[in-house]
């Protein structure tokens, strides 16, 4: 980027923008810089939202969207690029609508896919610096990978419940994401934001810290976030930094990388060995409900957390709540259970997990009922309510 040729600034633009003029370090030249960079947001859902607002609206030239959901309802209380009348449609649709009318000088190419190692070093290659938006751990490593591969700085950020992380990886000379976390959690270990909950105007404030990053950044001015992981608790409003070294042995971008091409994050993270290697059987909603129906015996066991039970539940089929850090208490009494054990929670996997717990320790006659209670509310009961 720094050698390509700064384009010039329109009457329009040179108005838009006139408020980063006073400030020494933007000014014409680095609107200009800003004009010229093209950025990549992977996702377009908490985190894209607000960086895609706030970089459009900066002045970058080009940013590259990835997306291959849909909006949901249940998007709606942080994902503020859409809105109630967008639910239905493709999250790239959406933001492009908003984002050309935030900006109508940006320029915006839509990769309508999913990311993954068969197109990931194509896409992320046409682009300066990569931003990921995303809240799973095969993504997260994918980028990561990819961007030490080809050269490309990525910010990084993540949110929780309360917590946020901000980061710069894989910029020349900083470490990279698998400095600080070599190896993925263990599937299910860490809740993603349907499980674990997260505060609404979170991704709006990590998601404008990356936003800043990538400015700062593209800038050339500031002191950048790398070998730094910005830790934010939004209970007490407190950022606390800390930091990180270049990892000599890293796989990737360490002295003797081991890792010099893309490979399969999704078994790198354990979830096709999951759903592979599982030696508990699944159960379809419509099957359940017709063996309930003809009266057989099942203990029904719901492993999620009370505040899901209180919207929606089968306690009317039998149901009970045993969360699912809580499933080992009852062993004892699943155990002298007779007919089938079904447990379930939202949608599959943490019930999956409880099941295999369970079967660790010898209980058998286990089922998982596929898809969760999702699943039943649209197979079987389309009156309880979605979350």
């Amino acid at each position: 980027m720094t050698d390509r040729i700064l384009p010039e600034l329109s009457p329009d633009e040179l108005l838009r923008y006139s408020r980063h003029f006073p400030l020494g370090e933007v000014g014409v030249e680095g609107q200009r810089r800003l004009k010229a960079a093209r950025v990549l947001l992977v996702g377009m859902g908490g985190l894209g939202s607000p960086l895609g607002l706030y970089l459009a609206a900066a002045g970058v030239g080009t940013l590259g969207l990835v997306d291959d959901d849909t909006v949901d309802a249940s998007n709606l209380q942080r994902q503020v690029l859409h809105g109630t009348g967008d639910v239905g449609r493709a999250k790239l649709d959406s933001a492009r609508d908003r984002l050309s009318d935030v900006n109508p000088h940006v320029e915006l190419i839509l990769h309508s896919t999913r990311l993954d190692s068969s197109n990931a070093m194509e896409i992320l290659g046409d682009y300066d610096i990569v931003v990921d938006g995303t809240d799973n751990f095969p993504t997260r490593y994918l980028v990561n990978d990819a961007c030490v591969l080809l050269g490309i700085p990525y910010v990084y950020g993540s949110i929780l419940r309360f917590d946020g992380q901000v980061a710069l990886f894989a910029a020349k000379g900083g470490p990279c994401y698998r400095c600080l976390f070599r190896d993925p959690p263990p599937p299910g270990l860490v809740p993603n934001c349907a499980e674990g909950g997260v505060l609404g105007v979170l991704p709006g404030i990590v998601g404008s810290l990356q936003a800043l990053e990538v400015v700062k950044w593209i800038l050339g001015h500031g002191e950048p976030s790398i070998g730094k992981l910005h830790l934010l608790d939004a209970l007490d409003l407190s950022l606390r930094t800390l930091t990180i070294e270049r990892d000599p042995a890293c796989p990737v971008c360490g002295d003797e990388p081991t890792v010099t091409e893309l490979i399969d994050y999704e078994a790198f993270c354990g979830l096709d060995a999951t759903a592979e290697s599982s030696a508990v059987e699944g159960i379809g909603a419509a099957e359940l409900a017709r063996r309930l129906d003809a009266g057989e015996a099942m203990t029904i066991i719901d492993v999620r957390e009370p505040h899901e039970w209180a919207i929606a539940n089968l306690e009317s089929r039998g149901a009970r709540l045993v969360p699912l850090s809580r499933v080992l208490e009852v062993a004892d009494e699943l155990r002298a259970s007779e007919g089938p054990i079904v447990l379930h929670c939202k949608a599959g996997g943490r019930s999956l997990q409880a099941a295999e717990a369970l079967a660790n320790i010898g209980i058998a006659g286990l089922l998982n009922l596929e898809g969760g209670i999702l699943a039943w509310r649209d197979e079987v009961d389309p009156t309880l309510p979605r979350y």
